[in-house]
């Protein structure tokens, strides 16, 4: 196997980008499903569903953040589905 391809064990940086863009791509996500599905954002029981929806979606992510090379290489991945997720609510919003 090469030196490329493995997985590092930098634990700690993955842990905290898991966490921080973890839980903001989880809001963003949590909050794009209930802006795009029938009566939107103002829909009847939807903080509800919304609220308990972030901490499996955060969860799902975090745990994943882990599988990344480095922890360089899930800033990135992370960062660029923030932007690309708070992106398209901004878009929805409108």
């Amino acid at each position: 196997m090469n030196s490329k391809q493995k997985i590092q064990a930098d634990w700690w940086s993955k842990s905290l980008i898991g966490g921080v863009l973890g839980f903001s791509l989880a809001l963003a996500l949590s909050s794009l499903l209930t802006a795009i599905t029938p009566g939107g954002m103002d829909g009847q029981s939807k903080v509800q569903f919304n609220m308990w929806m972030v901490a499996p979606i955060w969860m799902f992510i975090f745990s994943f953040s882990y599988l990344f090379r480095s922890g360089l290489s899930a800033m990135s991945w992370l960062t660029g589905l923030n932007l690309l997720s708070y992106s398209l609510l901004l878009m929805v919003l409108r």
